[in-house]
């Protein structure tokens, strides 16, 4: 039996990735952002103030990871850790001004690149690529849960 990796989901779906990533690279770079930076700031976002375990579960990635990407997007003046007042042992994230200011165009990069990756599907061809994709992710973190 021979692999044919043009014939492989998984090394389709990793080759796509990268390219994905690289040419979120390209629109992001000058706002002087990271692809692995991106998820996390559509997670705070959307709702600020998570807790480190919040984000590890919600974006589906390693502890330490995160715990790297945090320490980066510290560094670099997009987040800040404060105190719960709740229980003071655990630390809130929350986005910087900095960060705050750099929604609508970062969103829009990710807006753009998702165009490029879809510009050879029709709407309903993407919807359902889409789809696709989701049960996919969705069958493999089942597996992971078993």
């Amino acid at each position: 039996m021979t692999f044919e990796k043009d014939s492989s989901a998984g090394y389709l779906a990793n080759h796509m990735a990268r390219l994905f990533a690289a040419g979120l690279h390209r629109r992001i770079k000058p706002l002087g952002l990271a692809p692995g930076q991106f998820p996390a700031l559509l997670a705070l976002w959307a709702k600020d103030g998570r807790t480190q375990k919040e984000l590890v579960q919600l974006l589906d990635i390693e502890q330490a990871t995160l715990a790297n990407t945090l320490a980066r997007m510290e560094r670099d003046g997009l987040i800040a850790r404060k105190p719960s007042e709740e229980d003071g042992r655990v630390q809130l994230i929350y986005l910087t001004e900095r960060a705050k200011a750099l929604q609508g165009e970062a969103t829009q990069a990710a807006i753009s690149q998702n165009k490029v990756a879809l510009a050879g599907f029709s709407e309903e061809e993407a919807v359902q690529f889409l789809d696709f994709m989701r049960r996919a992710i969705s069958a493999m973190q089942l597996e992971d849960q078993a």
